[in-house]
């Protein structure tokens, strides 16, 4: 008997596959799970009907509708977690090709040693990849460190790991990250927190950092109580989180929609910039000094308010 073949596509506006039978004209699901992994089934759309019939399956044997596969398209089946599963992993997939494309920059180092030369920097951070550039900034009169530096790394995938964590430099902690400036001047800074809207009671701060963690590492998870139907998911990478903003993503059978959770620091910036003319713009200068060593903005705006007040 001449081996017959059967056309099988995972969608009906796919190409489809021919996928071959047995000897009695049977077709097995492990056959069609070798080409479509995690197919659990067939189904076909009939011709009269327009309606899309399944194709029955016994202990793992499918058999032909009225003993004829004829020249039908058929359609795989699909568990509905496992479907979902595909769909996350799709949408993880995408993130992950937004990022591909990400250039790197260059990082600022904060609280470097005095004694820290760019030579101790370069043999540092070549443990994390390989380094592209290292400075040191210095006071053109003396020669003397200003404590902080830059580096710059070939590969993105680098430069997240090296900002996502504090670094032990000849024996001072410092911190290393993506300069204030590279936002722009009009633009806000780009946060690593997003907003999940349309959450659902039943969700759990676990379950949320487990799904998260499929995009990037996940520094913190927080859910408003009493519950407020969202939710906030803090990345280590501003990347990550900005990649996601605009998604619609499925989280226990749940579609939520995911959006940019405003940086607490634009309000300050308004503050600032509202203040800034009355001093010449020296205050918008200092608190982008401060923001860098990682004082607060609005600390340092009512600072300056107080001291203007004092002054008039």
């Amino acid at each position: 008997m001449a081996e017959l073949y059967i056309r099988v596509a995972e969608d009906e506006n796919e190409e489809p596959m021919e996928i071959p039978s047995e000897d009695d004209g049977t077709v097995l699901l492990s056959t069609v799970a070798a080409q479509f992994p995690g197919a659990c089934g067939l189904r076909y759309r009939n011709p009269v009907s327009q309606c899309m019939r399944g194709v029955r399956l016994v202990e793992g044997i499918l058999h032909a509708p009225e003993n004829d596969w004829g020249s039908l398209v058929y359609v795989v089946n699909y568990p509905k977690d496992n479907k979902r599963k595909m769909d996350e992993m799709d949408a993880a997939s995408a993130v992950k090709m937004k990022r591909s494309i990400e250039k790197t920059s260059d990082l600022i180092i904060l609280g470097l040693p005095w004694k820290t030369s760019e030579q101790d920097l370069k043999d540092y951070f070549a443990t994390f990849g390989e380094v592209i550039m290292v400075q040191v900034k210095r006071d053109v009169k003396t020669g003397n460190s200003k404590g902080f530096g830059f580096v710059r790394f070939t590969e993105y995938e680098t430069q997240s790991k090296v900002i996502s964590q504090r670094h032990m430099i000849d024996g001072r902690w410092c911190d290393c990250k993506l300069p204030n400036s590279k936002a722009g001047p009009d633009e806000p800074m780009r946060s690593r927190k997003i907003f999940v809207g349309r959450c659902t009671e039943d969700i759990t701060t676990d379950e949320l950092r487990q799904f998260f963690m499929q995009y990037g590492e996940v520094t913190d998870v927080f859910i408003p109580k009493p519950f407020r139907a969202f939710a906030f998911v803090t990345f280590a990478d501003d990347q990550v989180a900005s990649a996601l903003c605009g998604e619609d993503l499925i989280i226990k059978g749940v579609s939520v929609h995911i959006s940019n959770a405003e940086p607490k620091h634009n309000n300050s910036r308004q503050m600032m910039d509202r203040g800034a003319g009355a001093f010449g713009g020296q205050v918008h200068r200092v608190v982008e000094v401060y923001s860098s060593l990682g004082v607060n903005c609005y600390t340092t705006c009512l600072f300056f308010s107080l001291r203007k007040s004092y002054l008039v």
